[in-house]
């Protein structure tokens, strides 16, 4: 499955192969993010529902071992994700590319997370997801929205 083989090799290039590890799945809610996180972990596409709490889930990826921290998007939700930056090895933004007008509120989000003295030295993966949706901004655009 190609972005099997895309995110292991994303995770090699970070240094994050071979270990275990704590890992945060961040955006707005709408994002995608417990999609993406069961794509990866069962290699398929299925719906869920709205993350209304935390879940951890293990995701094993070659020899990586990573505890995986779903945390919902919605605004109240969004109040407990610094309490999750301990300790983090990596951390996965995803934007809603098939949503422009909601990238200012995404960046602000985004911004004060890279500006947590807890996560200073935590490599960020900001993804955009929702390409294939009509009327979705290209990856030039989502560049210039999240500075």
């Amino acid at each position: 499955m190609w972005i099997w083989e895309w995110f292991w090799n994303l995770l090699a290039d970070l240094g994050l192969a071979y270990k275990s590890g704590k890992m945060l799945f961040l955006g707005l809610d709408n994002a995608g993010k417990t999609t993406l996180l069961h794509l990866l972990k069962d290699g398929k596409v299925s719906q869920h529902i709205p993350t209304q709490q935390p879940t951890m889930e293990e995701l094993v990826m070659g020899n990586i071992k990573f505890n995986t921290y779903d945390l919902g998007g919605h605004t109240p939700a969004r109040k407990v994700w610094k309490t999750y930056c301990t300790e983090v090895d990596a951390v996965i933004y995803i934007v809603d590319c098939a949503a422009p007008e909601r990238f200012g509120e995404s960046k602000k989000e985004l911004d004060s997370l890279l500006n947590d003295e807890m996560l200073l030295n935590t490599p960020f993966l900001i993804l955009g997801n929702k390409i294939d949706i009509p009327g979705a901004v290209s990856e030039a655009q989502l560049r210039e929205a999240m500075g």
